[in-house]
């Protein structure tokens, strides 16, 4: 047997002392999880390793940390002979699923549009490469189902990934990671998109940290507040009661300047939505309701909220933080949403829509009935509860 190395290794891999420390315990009779636990180990790792490593020369798995060794080592050496670039028919299988043509009912192929690969992801509203686009993973799992006696054809989805993504690893055309999903040319380390939260929103303003009450809806004066975006980045903010799903839109129009002059790196934000714009608009807004209604304050974590510690200056309004990518925690805004999507659609030019105009579409959703109310209006129930606040003998403001 040839020798091996005995330097030590990082912590991440089993060391030849350890090796020799599991093969005592073994022919001890000691259990697994004992062996994983006086190491300091995963038991994965350590059956792991007697499954892999183990010496077969005799007809048998019998344990010995020399032969271990020997095993860890050999299969170590790098470089390796890629998987798709060693086995042809898996190579085809994996790219068929990847790259081939979709093709319609009766099996005439359909090519889709001519894109051609420019090295780098695909732009916002571009045609895009038609395929089948199995992601890697779909693909991996596939091969078992397919193939569930040819253990040949079996390939890890990071071994698809790496394919694509790193030069010499084995076979596949870097033009083919326009297939996937992403269409990404680069692959995006994780630490990068770990770091893309915002400066401005700190664990003690996320919603996991707003009171109670909200979640149950109990309590009117609980917010949730987003952007609905149009046609040359015009924007309308939408605020909406939790409880009673009253609706107010703020106008956000354009600042002077705006499509007339180039964008300046890093200038003022001309297309009204900025952060002082909104801190503003939601100033302006939420004083015309009594100071009883201004509980919380729910919104993503988009760059127009940047300003938020001013507005809580301003107003007393604490504000709160959803998790990123997490829509459904402001569900009952996203709702509203959708619904103001009949009167302003999807690529349309918001900016044409005055203040007054805007007022009247809010009306109209806060006097029509909702299921959820038991069929009474958002105005209704908010005038319900406005008067359960004023004391008798006192007339409400109508």
């Amino acid at each position: 047997m040839p020798t091996f190395d005995l330097a030590p290794l990082s912590g991440r891999y089993l060391s030849f002392a350890e090796r020799e420390d599991i093969a005592i315990w073994r022919a001890q009779d000691v259990g697994v999880r004992e062996i994983a636990r006086r190491l300091g180990r995963d038991p994965s790792t350590i059956s792991r390793e007697l499954r892999r490593n183990a010496a077969t020369r005799g007809g048998k798995l019998e344990y010995r940390a020399t032969t271990a060794q020997w095993h860890a080592e050999r299969q170590a050496r790098r470089p390796k002979v890629a998987k798709l670039a060693s086995n042809d028919e898996l190579h085809d299988y994996v790219q068929q699923r990847l790259s081939g043509e979709i093709s319609r009912p009766d099996g005439t192929p359909v090519p889709g549009p001519a894109v051609a690969w420019i090295g780098r992801r695909h732009g916002r509203r571009k045609d895009r490469r038609w395929a089948h686009s199995w992601s890697p993973e779909q693909i991996a799992n596939r091969l078992k189902v397919d193939f569930p006696d040819d253990l040949s054809m079996r390939i890890s989805h990071e071994a698809i990934y790496q394919a694509l993504y790193v030069q010499g690893r084995g076979a596949l055309r870097r033009e083919l990671a326009a297939c996937l999903r992403t269409g990404r040319a680069l692959r995006v380390p994780r630490a990068r998109t770990r770091g893309r939260g915002k400066k401005f929103v700190s664990p003690e303003i996320l919603i996991s940290q707003r009171p109670a009450e909200a979640a149950d809806r109990a309590v009117p004066g609980h917010w949730e507040g987003d952007l609905i975006i149009g046609l040359d980045s015009s924007a309308i903010g939408t605020l909406v009661e939790r409880t009673t799903r009253f609706t107010m839109l703020l106008h956000l129009p354009p600042m002077d300047g705006h499509r007339q002059q180039a964008p300046v790196k890093n200038g003022p934000p001309l297309a009204g939505h900025g952060a002082e714009a909104v801190r503003d608009a939601i100033a302006e807004t939420i004083v015309t309701l009594p100071e009883q209604l201004w509980r919380s304050l729910a919104w993503d974590q988009g760059a127009e909220m940047a300003q938020h510690a001013q507005l809580r200056i301003d107003t007393g309004l604490p504000i709160y933080f959803c998790d990123p990518h997490s829509p459904w925690q402001r569900g009952t805004n996203e709702n509203t949403n959708g619904l103001l999507r009949q009167y302003f659609p999807k690529g349309t030019d918001l900016s044409k829509h005055s203040a007054d105009d805007l007022a009247a579409v809010a009306l109209a959703l806060n006097t029509r009935p909702r299921k959820t109310l038991g069929w009474k209006t958002p105005a209704e129930a908010l005038n319900e509860h406005l008067r359960s606040l004023t004391p008798a003998g006192v007339a409400s403001t109508p």
